[in-house]
């Protein structure tokens, strides 16, 4: 631990930066599993309530996850009446994943459990500590893509 006064060393920060993610995914994942759906089929329905209908190429870009994840997580919130798969009008090869009103019902009730679980924590932060914060962590992130990008 360093002591006040001390210069915040690059490996000290970063120490602290992944003990706070994984103390912030764990809680995080925690408000999920109390919605009763699991990580992936959160997200897949949490993207298609904010983003609207999208192919599962789409989806599976906002949420990150490997084709047979999201595909196995299609399958599933198709079967439970949550989502339908319906023909794309610009690709007759596509398929558009749109929620059904109980699809929507349960992702906007989940989701505002969520963000709520979310708003308890940062209310650790003022307003400007989460701006501030916000843009720390952007910038950190813009720039490790950036040093990423230039390794051979």
């Amino acid at each position: 631990m360093q002591s006040r006064g001390k210069e915040i060393t690059a490996p000290h920060l970063w120490t602290v930066l992944t003990r706070s993610h994984r103390a912030v995914e764990k809680l995080a994942e925690g408000s999920i599993a109390r919605t009763g759906l699991c990580l992936t089929d959160f997200a897949a329905l949490e993207a298609l309530l904010h983003k609207g209908p999208l192919t599962i190429t789409e989806l599976q870009g906002k949420v990150l996850l490997a084709s047979g994840s999201m595909t196995a997580a299609v399958d599933r919130l198709e079967k439970r009446g949550l989502l339908l798969r319906k023909p794309s009008p610009a690709d007759r090869r596509a398929r558009v994943l749109e929620l059904t009103q109980q699809g929507r019902r349960l992702a906007q009730s989940c989701f505002q459990r969520h963000a709520h679980d979310l708003e308890a924590l940062m209310a650790a932060l003022s307003r400007n500590q989460r701006a501030a914060l916000c843009s720390s962590l952007r910038k950190i992130g813009l720039r490790a893509s950036n040093i990423i990008e230039q390794q051979p």
